[in-house]
């Protein structure tokens, strides 16, 4: 087997921030490769994982059903955060610039490579021009057409590296840089912006393309009010190049650069933690707040308190990325970064086969199954407060000047809606779902939510 792992930055307050990473792990589980011209999936499973969401970097390691796996950056620059946090999360013990062709280690009997960023591999050229060209109305001819390259963070040298491999090609009548900085709020303000970018166009039409991740953090509303008014006539703007169908292209041909073709091993204490919750499926049972319940060949999930509701009156969903998006807010339409939160909507019913049993539930309460076997056969390695709070670098730092006060008081608030029990704040939990106690979780760190959480405390008494 080979498992692949698309890492995204993620957000506790804003589902979209995931959207990237959702479409591309989606893209890739389905037939890439039947196209002429496009990378062929050699991966048997393709999961994801967040810095600000479930799961978790220090999650999704322990979900993956192979011994061979490769993780990507779904980032489109190198930067701290992809050289040195995402490493030391994922337990990779580097720091630093990531070398072409990766950094590998074994860690827990895997053999892990870590590559560089998505954005910074050469086939985003690619992207950029594809959805530069899908922007430009039917019969446009790009070679009169001026592209701007928009990006938030100037400097990184990736936007600029990809506006000089598209000059090279001739497609576009000239390539061009531009930042996207706050215009202020004054009308004088917003017409200074519009009129340096109308001096970056030469031509009679120009096309935008923003080298973001994703449509979401609040850009497309700071653009819109930016373009708006005269001084920019014809000018036409793409989508993000993060969410581009082509994305996932680019994934596999980065995967596939740093010589780990071979197959690896499944991965043995995983296949046992799924084959104990086969058979918790095949004869019915709770985890957490859902019903699983064998439907005729197939598994049917649904929130324990719809349970007897005619399947007529719940929305039905046949995939596991269905569940995932409906399942992703609570009843009053809030985003629920902690999955395990008491707060899994109503109203809705999963048919699944088999093979999607896993990826639904992964989906659903992710690492949930593979930490609470492990946890069953007393095999679950917990960090405790202390551990977890050392490591933090950057803003997150102040985590470690907490008090066991401050880190009681906020666990307390964020904690208390979650099934989970913290194993690494000391609490004991006897028994799992494994054993017929549904809401039997464990919790062997503290989540991103908490840190934040405290991190923000910290900085309010210092204030």
């Amino acid at each position: 087997m080979r498992s692949l792992v698309l890492i995204g930055h993620g957000s506790h307050h804003h589902g979209d921030s995931a959207s990237a990473v959702q479409q591309a792990a989606e893209r890739l589980r389905g037939p890439v490769g039947t196209a002429p011209g496009r990378v062929q999936n050699c991966f048997d499973e393709v999961l994801e994982g967040y810095w600000q969401q479930e799961p978790g970097l220090r999650q999704v390691l322990r979900t993956v059903a192979s011994s061979n796996v490769t993780v990507i950056p779904l980032f489109l620059a190198e930067s701290y955060l992809t050289e040195t946090v995402l490493p030391r999360e994922l337990g990779l013990g580097h720091q630093g610039p990531v070398p072409p062709g990766g950094v590998a280690r074994v860690l827990g009997g895997r053999r892990v490579r870590y590559t560089r960023p998505l954005g910074v591999h050469p086939g985003m050229a690619d992207v950029i021009a594809a959805r530069a060209t899908e922007a430009l109305p039917t019969g446009t001819d790009p070679g009169g057409v001026t592209l701007l390259l928009l990006t938030a963070r100037p400097g990184t040298g990736t936007p600029e590296a990809h506006a000089r491999a598209l000059s090279e090609r001739g497609l576009f009548a000239d390539v061009k840089v531009v930042t996207l900085t706050e215009p202020g709020a004054t009308e004088a303000g917003l017409s200074e912006w519009r009129a340096h970018l109308a001096a970056q166009v030469g031509t009679e039409a120009a096309v935008l393309v923003p080298f973001f991740a994703h449509a979401g953090g609040g850009w497309q509303a700071q653009l819109a009010q930016a373009l708006a008014g005269p001084g920019l006539p014809r000018l036409h703007v793409s989508g993000p190049v993060g969410t581009h169908p082509g994305v996932a292209d680019v994934l596999l041909q980065l995967a596939g650069e740093g010589g780990q073709e071979e197959r690896g091993d499944v991965d043995q204490p995983h296949a046992e933690a799924w084959a104990a919750l086969r058979e918790l499926a095949e004869r019915g049972g709770r985890l957490g707040e859902v019903l699983l319940t064998p439907h005729g060949g197939l598994f049917e999930l649904r929130h324990m308190l719809d349970e007897g509701r005619a399947a007529a009156d719940l929305r039905t969903f046949v995939s596991p990325e269905g569940l995932r998006d409906f399942t992703d807010r609570d009843e009053a339409g809030r985003h629920r970064p902690v999955r395990t939160w008491r707060t899994l909507p109503r109203g809705w019913r999963a048919v699944l086969g088999p093979a999607d049993l896993r990826l639904g539930l992964h989906l659903l309460y992710p690492a949930v199954v593979e930490e609470s076997y492990a946890h069953a056969h007393h095999n679950l390695h917990c960090t405790p407060w202390a551990s977890t709070a050392r490591r933090q670098t950057g803003a997150l730092a102040k985590v470690q000047r907490a008090t066991p006060d401050q880190v009681d008081t906020v666990a307390a608030q964020v904690c208390a809606p979650c099934l989970r029990t913290r194993l690494w704040a000391g609490e004991v939990l006897g028994q799992t779902f494994f054993s017929g106690v549904p809401g039997g979780l464990p919790c062997a760190e503290a989540c991103s939510v908490l840190l934040a959480a405290v991190r923000d405390e910290v900085g309010a008494g210092t204030a």
